[in-house]
């Protein structure tokens, strides 16, 4: 697919200075409440207390920033659907819940800087009239949890939380809760049914969240990158923000890049930058000298890119719904030609059936269904009936459960079948995996 070459960046490497979120991550004590305010932390707070609440969801409004856990709504619009007349509390909800395979951003903030994200908090929370707000952080991350919480405290001792914070007169309580390692709780209703007490069970909406979300009560669920873009916005101006990234994707973004590459890692980078020099500048291309073959650009739900999609594709929303997949989570899994995709889509089938919560039939039995089926193919036993039936299997379970991870389960699938059918095709043709990496193989 053509693209204007002056639409991307020539070097997708930021300065850091120009960096929101990593501008000063190597800082050695930037965890500790001392080490953030040597660097500006907290400034945003006094300048946020002197607006009316309303010109802070305005501005975050005109900044167009959209949510970075995976679905891209717009976050001023999201906050401006809560009714602040109903009287019933507020919440504000942090979902710290990095659970979708190749995504690693929000624990780098977390063990990192994890202030940056408490102001973040306290900003958002006056914006939405929010006096109690929850971190609800993935299970896994108990030293992640642990730099948290010790923040938290350094923030109470300092008057950035509790009672008339900064003499404001605003109120805020910020609690840490820990999941129990549960994918399904990083959808916005299932973490809010786990904070309740509940099983983790998504919901149905409507009643949106906003409307009536936790304990019955308006609530805003943000990511944590989200939230950590709040206190920039506000201390330098949604004009300044949106001279990052490029048409509707504004800003910049944290995105965790593994697989075949020389330096997997978390990068800041601007919205809208070209792929493939992500791939070469940040990550330092191919390892040994691999060809790619293959690269899921938002963790492990959304579908794949081929290489020649690579070479053109942009970071940024509208570049990856061209090439029929999604931004995500910016977990982006590098898949090099000696791997084998039937393998790598094998393990990602189990993920998802694992994980399945059991509540909607089509995604309890479905991702089942495509583990054996995707395991069957690969033990060289099927036959071309046999993939037909997995596209069917698959292509039934898009939008027809409660939650996405039925959808997030079968788009992989569906994405490989459509954009590697040589690679099934030779598995069906040799009877078993060419690559001799497939379970059983004939091989």
């Amino acid at each position: 697919m053509p693209i204007d070459s002056d639409s991307i960046s020539s070097s997708v490497i930021l300065p850091d200075e120009k960096k929101i979120f990593f501008k000063h991550i190597r800082k050695e004590n930037l965890h500790t409440l001392s080490g953030y305010e040597s660097v500006g932390g907290y400034s945003s707070l006094k300048k946020a207390f002197a607006m009316p609440p309303d010109q802070i969801i305005d501005e975050v409004k005109k900044s167009a920033l959209r949510g970075r856990g995976g679905a891209g709504f717009p976050t001023g619009s999201k906050w401006g659907f809560v009714p602040f007349d109903s009287g019933k509390p507020i919440y504000l909800l942090c979902n710290a819940d990095e659970s979708e395979p190749g995504t690693f951003k929000d624990r780098v903030i977390l063990e990192k800087n994890p202030h940056s994200l408490i102001e973040g908090i306290i900003v958002s929370s006056f914006a939405v009239r929010c006096h109690k707000s929850y971190i609800y952080i993935r299970g896994e991350y108990v030293h992640a949890g642990k730099i948290v919480e010790k923040a938290i405290a350094e923030a109470y001792a300092k008057g950035y939380l509790g009672k008339n914070i900064l003499g404001s007169g605003h109120d805020l309580e910020v609690v840490l809760h820990r999941g129990a390692g549960a994918y399904i709780c990083g959808e916005e209703t299932g973490l809010i049914s786990s904070l309740e007490g509940k099983k983790g069970y998504p919901k149905l909406k409507p009643p949106f969240p906003a409307i009536s979300g936790f304990l019955g009560c308006p609530t805003v669920v943000n990511n944590v990158e989200t939230l950590c873009a709040v206190p920039w916005i506000i201390e330098n101006g949604a004009e300044a923000y949106t001279q990052y990234g490029k048409g509707q994707s504004k800003g910049t973004k944290l995105f965790s890049i593994s697989g075949w590459v020389k330096t997997p890692g978390t990068y800041e980078v601007e919205m809208g930058i070209s792929l493939k020099a992500f791939i070469d500048e940040c990550a330092g291309g191919m390892k040994n000298g691999a060809k790619l073959k293959a690269v899921i650009p938002g963790g492990s739900s959304t579908p794949p890119l081929t290489a020649s999609e690579v070479d053109v594709a942009c970071l940024d929303y509208e570049s990856m719904l061209k090439f029929g997949t999604f931004l995500g989570s910016g977990g982006v899994i590098v898949v090099s030609e000696h791997q084998c995709l039937l393998k790598l889509l094998e393990h990602l089938a189990e993920f998802y059936w694992d994980e399945s919560c059991g509540q909607c039939t089509p995604c309890r039995e479905g991702t089942g269904w495509l583990y054996k089926m995707i395991k069957k193919i690969g033990r060289g036993e099927a036959t071309s009936a046999d993939l037909e039936s997995l596209k069917k299997t698959a292509k039934s379970m898009m939008g027809t459960t409660i939650c996405a991870l039925s959808d997030a389960a079968a788009m992989p699938v569906l994405g490989f079948i459509n954009k590697f059918p040589e690679e099934f095709q030779a598995h069906l043709d040799q009877k078993g995996c060419p690559m001799k990496q497939c379970g059983g193989s004939a091989h």
